[in-house]
């Protein structure tokens, strides 16, 4: 039975906003996050349907706050609770805040090559107007 724990996953994001901690198990991918600043992830779903990430999350909060931003609705989510954010969703996270997610390998891949598109995009930005 395929299985993994957080310290056996590779570190695959190492940015200020969120570390990310990710390993495929079949068809789904578990997803081990920590997120020590606040952060809003509105911009890097821009250029998604609706600019909302479309991959859908079934997670576990271990500690701080998830908010999920719908079109309709906020969802707000504390250390303990487990959580199914459909497609069409926008994350915000508390400083501190550590997630567990498992989510379908396909639709993560097609959303996360936007994610680091426009992270890619933003980080030579800035570097750009650092100088």
């Amino acid at each position: 039975m395929p299985r993994t724990r957080k310290d056996e996953a590779p570190l695959l994001v190492d940015a200020p906003m969120l570390q990310g901690r990710y390993v495929e198990l079949d068809d789904w991918t578990v997803s081990f996050e920590t997120f020590p600043t606040d952060a809003d992830a509105a911009e890097a779903f821009r250029g998604l349907p609706d600019d909302r990430c479309q991959c859908p999350h079934w997670g576990l909060v271990l500690s701080g706050r998830l908010v999920m931003r719908y079109r309709d609705r906020v969802e707000t989510y504390r250390p303990g609770d487990a959580y199914y954010a459909p497609p069409g969703h926008v994350p915000v996270v508390a400083a501190g805040t550590e997630t567990v997610e498992f989510s379908p390998t396909a639709a993560l891949r097609r959303t996360a090559d936007v994610v680091a598109s426009n992270l890619a995009g933003a980080a030579a930005a800035a570097e750009g107007g650092a100088r």
